[in-house]
């Protein structure tokens, strides 16, 4: 499987970081399968952060022998568990070494707004969950243990700039 890390720099060697933002799925490695999301991730980086350049770092993974060996933590779509996780990483709470990825959809910025709407008690559960399903969200898979980091393999990278820049 091939998965996707946008930011202001290349990432040849991923870590675990603790956020200083609420994320969905708390503290970790942010990686997808969709090209676009990574790209939108690195402008939003960039823009932020105003260094570097916008950069999509590529990794591969044996996803079946991984899933098989670490503890993984599945979200097939936007439902009830999902959005309870979402909520709870959201208020700051934090279970890092529960498992060792975490994977599903992602919360982009309308997302979010459904579940503020959520938490603010204006949308019930069912709500939010029928709201949230009609949205087009991308996938995250997020590394939490540097066993599950163990198992990503750099293979390049490139620039959006000029999409011509290859890794070592």
């Amino acid at each position: 499987m091939i998965l996707y890390h946008g930011s202001n720099m290349v990432v040849e060697r991923p870590k675990i970081i603790s956020p200083q933002r609420a994320l969905d799925f708390g503290g970790g490695f942010y990686t997808t399968t969709n090209k676009d999301q990574a790209e939108i991730f690195a402008r939003k980086v960039y823009a932020r952060r105003k260094s570097g350049g916008e950069f999509v770092s590529i990794y591969e993974i044996d996803w079946d022998s991984t899933e098989r060996t670490l503890r993984v933590l599945r979200f097939v779509s936007p439902d009830e568990n999902w959005l309870n996780y979402v909520a709870k990483n959201r208020r700051g709470s934090r279970d890092e070494q529960r498992y060792d990825i975490v994977f599903g959809p992602v919360a982009n910025d309308d997302v979010y707004t459904t579940i503020g709407a959520f938490e603010a008690g204006v949308l019930s559960r069912e709500q939010t969950i029928a709201a949230l399903k009609i949205k087009k969200l991308y996938n995250q898979f997020v590394f939490k243990s540097e066993l599950a980091l163990s198992r990503l393999n750099y293979r390049e990278y490139f620039m959006l700039q000029e999409e011509a820049g290859r890794g070592e």
